[in-house]
C-alpha cells in the first residue's frame, strides 16, 4: 500500500473508531438531549469515514488493477494491526467525564487538521475536509460546554474530570508525531506534519481549562516511545471494539439488507 492511501486510511480509522466508541453511548446517555447529541456526533464521524474509505479505495483500485475494493473491505475486513488510527480514540469510554474529554481532545485536533487539509493539493482530500470541518466545528462547541460544566462544576464532577485528564494524559502525545506516512505527505504537499498543530493545540485545550478550573496540559519535550497506532501497535481496547463492529461482515461475508 503506499504512503499516500495509508495517510487517507489513518484520517479514516481516526473517525470510524472514535465514532463506533461514540455510538455505544446510544440509549445510555445521561439525558435525552445529550444522548442524541452524541449519536449525532458518532453519525457524523461515520460519515467522515466512509468519504475518506472511498477515496482511498479508489485510489487502491487504479493502483491494483483487477483489484475491487470497497470502503467495506477497508472498515470490516482489515484486522488490529491495519488500523492506524490513534490509541486515544480506541479507549474505552468510561464514564461521561472521560468521554467528553477524548471527543473534546480529538476534535479540536481535527478542527486544526481539516483546517489545513483546505490546502491540500490532493482535491479530494480538500473537498472532504471543507465538508468535515462544518461538523467538527460543532463538536468542539457541544465538547467544550461539557468540559466547563464539569470542571466548573460540583465536587465531584471537577474529581471526574481530573481522573479522565490522568487516563488520557499518556495518549496526547502520539496525536503530534508523525509517522513516516506523514512525512511522505507533507513532503508531497497532499498533507500536514501534525507537529504544526501542537501549538495551537495546548494552547486552545489549556484556554478552555483555565475557565474550566482545570490544570493546564504541558507538552512532553521528550515524549516517549509507547504503543504507536498509526504503526499497527494498539492497546487491548481496539481488538474488542473491531470484534464487536466488524462481526456480522465477517460471520456473512457480503451479506445485504
Amino acid at each position: 500500500m503506499d504512503l499516500l492511501s495509508t495517510y487517507i486510511i489513518h484520517l479514516a480509522d481516526n473517525a470510524l473508531v472514535l465514532g463506533h466508541r461514540d455510538s455505544e453511548w446510544t440509549g445510555h446517555g445521561p439525558i435525552l438531549e445529550q444522548d442524541i447529541a452524541l449519536s449525532n456526533i458518532a453519525l457524523d464521524l461515520v460519515g467522515q469515514a466512509r468519504n475518506f474509505y472511498l477515496l482511498a479505495a479508489s485510489r487502491l483500485n487504479e493502483l491494483t488493477p483487477g483489484h475491487h475494493i470497497t470502503e467495506d473491505d477497508l472498515a470490516y475486513l482489515r484486522d488490529v494491526n491495519e488500523f492506524r488510527n490513534f490509541i486515544l480514540v480506541e479507549q474505552l469510554n468510561g464514564d461521561w467525564a472521560k468521554t467528553i474529554l477524548r471527543q473534546f481532545y480529538f476534535s479540536t485536533y481535527q478542527f486544526l487538521l481539516y483546517n489545513q487539509l483546505l490546502q491540500s493539493n490532493i482535491p479530494e482530500i480538500a473537498a472532504i475536509s471543507e465538508k468535515s470541518i462544518k461538523e467538527t466545528r460543532y463538536h468542539v462547541k457541544w465538547s467544550s460546554e461539557w468540559v466547563l460544566r464539569l470542571g466548573d462544576g460540583t465536587e465531584e464532577s471537577h474529581a471526574r474530570m481530573m481522573d479522565a485528564m490522568k487516563t488520557l494524559h499518556p495518549w496526547i502525545s502520539e496525536l503530534f508525531l508523525p509517522a513516516d506516512f506523514e512525512y511522505e505527505v507533507a513532503a508531497s504537499g497532499a498533507g500536514i506534519l501534525p507537529e504544526l498543530l501542537k501549538d495551537d493545540w495546548y494552547y486552545k485545550v489549556n484556554k478552555l481549562f483555565e475557565t474550566a478550573t482545570l490544570p493546564r496540559l504541558t507538552s512532553e519535550k521528550k515524549p516517549m516511545q509507547f504503543l504507536s497506532g498509526k504503526k499497527g501497535v494498539h492497546s487491548e481496547h481496539l481488538g474488542f471494539l473491531l470484534a464487536e463492529m466488524q462481526f456480522l461482515q465477517r460471520a456473512y461475508p457480503g451479506a445485504n439488507w
